[in-house]
């Protein structure tokens, strides 16, 4: 070992340096630490489905290759015990005896081995005089040696240490475990529910010359082999109206999206979305469909629309979910009629009146949008569809059939925050081109989640476009909507900022 490996370990704190050790007296043993493989015949949990209800002290005669993770040990003078862990939680006792194994490789289990080590046990299933299954050891061999301790039911990690370290969470917390298996029953219903439909998953472009999709602002990349910039997409959107246009009459794309804009219990910079288009279809059809996933997915994860947070709170996500206008809302929220015609004037008098900042980039939607925010978001617990956003705001939004200044599209609230919005779908090319130029204007006047002008989107809706209803939700507010978590526990893996020397 050079000088310089031996100061590094001099300097590790104390459980870290004698694992070490451990290690390296295996090694000159001639005992692999971390062999290339190790007997395993069957899983934790295969063992205790062919076992169950076994009386006590019963003797089983199957010889069983097993392993886990070691989350229990306890070292008595001729018998041992240990809790092996498997990666779905399942747990099944080893119990070591002298008579069985020998001297040296009780011996070597009680000095070699720590918790957190991964183990394969070879022996006979049993049950114990206390009635527990188990697994008698004839043999066992270390799979992994854990050079790190595992943390201790007496000091749970904070959040933080949760989200950064979530391998570790995972080993120790069964909520993670189970958050972790949620997704992928959500997305099978999700894909199972779109094809009852006859929707058509596709893969659209995360690269993009061009953001466009939503008014979000972009991550920028370079390519080398292109020599320009590129955008890490903001939303499918405009990729997936080109299918429909190519007679891909009902579309959708789970995909990952990137927005560079701030991070907090609703918000991650790099997140999972679900969007889709039916063609002759409207913002009223697209908002049946999307009740119709949210409660299909309940019902895959929980058996019920009723699910049950991870704090014991009921949450109701079954029937018909209400509707109030956006601007109906404003108007009782604020005491006064507010339109879509109000002019900024007057909203910004009711805005400094309710305390609000307001942004001076900010147009007159989005002033109303906000004041919404500030005066409704809190009656936005039950699952609810607002309906009628203002025109200026939603560029790629049919106007609405009747109401002047609002354009039909809807935002679906639960639990407070934005799950999903949908659409009737904006399909005229010269209103399109005419709502994409003022945004570049916005974006030149410094608004950097202004939209671009896509001249090759604008090629597509001029070879004809069916009318269509269209749909954006967040997979991983979909997660915080079936258990209640904030966005950084459903996302397995979110963005964290490097840790501080």
């Amino acid at each position: 070992m050079s000088n310089e490996n031996l100061s590094v370990e001099e300097d590790l704190p104390e459980q870290l340096r004698i694992r070490r050790e451990k290690r390296s007296a295996l090694i000159d043993a001639g005992i692999e630490p971390y062999p290339v493989s190790v007997p395993r015949t069957k899983s934790l949990l295969d063992v205790r489905q062919e076992h169950a209800g076994l009386q006590i002290d019963v003797a089983t005669g199957v010889i069983e290759s097993l392993t886990g993770r070691i989350i229990f040990k306890r070292d008595t003078g001729k018998l041992c015990f240990a809790t092996l862990r498997e990666g779905d939680g399942t747990e099944l006792q080893a119990m070591f005896s002298l008579d069985k194994v020998g001297q040296e490789s009780i011996d070597s289990w009680k000095t070699d081995i720590d918790l957190g080590d991964i183990v394969s046990v070879t022996g006979e299933i049993i049950t114990s005089k206390r009635g527990e299954l188990s697994i008698l050891a004839s043999s066992w061999v270390l799979a992994a040696k854990s050079l790190r301790p595992l943390p201790n039911d007496h000091k749970p990690m904070s959040e933080e240490t949760r989200v950064r370290m979530r391998y570790v969470d995972l080993i120790v917390r069964p909520e993670a475990r189970s958050n972790a298996r949620l997704r992928p029953a959500v997305m099978s219903s999700l894909r199972s529910t779109f094809a009852q439909a006859d929707f058509i998953e596709v893969e659209t472009p995360m690269l993009q010359v061009m953001h466009g999709g939503a008014t979000a602002r972009p991550f920028k990349s370079f390519s080398n082999a292109y020599d320009m910039d590129l955008y890490l997409r903001i939303a499918p959107e405009l990729f997936l109206k080109r299918c429909v246009v190519g007679g891909i009459e009902r579309v959708f794309e789970i995909n990952r999206n990137f927005r560079n804009e701030g991070a907090d219990s609703s918000h991650s910079p790099e997140f999972a979305m679900i969007e889709s288009y039916q063609a002759y279809g409207d913002w009223r059809s697209i908002a049946d469909l999307t009740r119709t996933l949210v409660q299909n997915a309940a019902m895959a994860v929980a058996g019920s629309h009723i699910v049950t947070h991870h704090d014991g709170r009921q949450a109701d996500l079954g029937g018909n979910w209400r509707e109030i206008s956006l601007y109906e809302a404003i108007s009782e929220g604020v005491g006064q009629s507010v339109t879509a015609l109000t002019p900024m004037a007057e909203l910004k008098v009711i805005a400094t009146k309710l305390g609000m900042k307001i942004d001076p980039k900010w147009i007159t939607g989005k002033l109303a949008e906000e004041i919404f925010e500030h005066v409704a978001k809190d009656q936005l617990i039950t699952p609810t569809f607002v309906m009628g956003f203002p025109v200026d705001t939603s560029p790629l939004v049919r106007a609405h059939r009747e109401i002047p200044g609002v354009a039909e599209k809807w935002d679906l609230y639960v639990d407070g925050f934005e799950l999903a919005t949908g659409y009737s779908e904006l399909i005229d090319p010269v209103i399109q081109r005419e709502r994409l130029v003022e945004q570049s204007s916005l974006g030149a006047n410094g608004d950097l989640e202004a939209m671009q002008v896509d001249e090759d989107f604008l090629r597509a809706m001029e070879f004809g476009m069916p009318p269509m209803g269209g749909m954006g939700m967040g997979v991983d507010r979909l997660l915080m909507a079936l258990t209640g978590l904030g966005i950084r526990e459903t996302i397995l893996f979110p963005l964290v900022k490097p840790e501080s020397d």
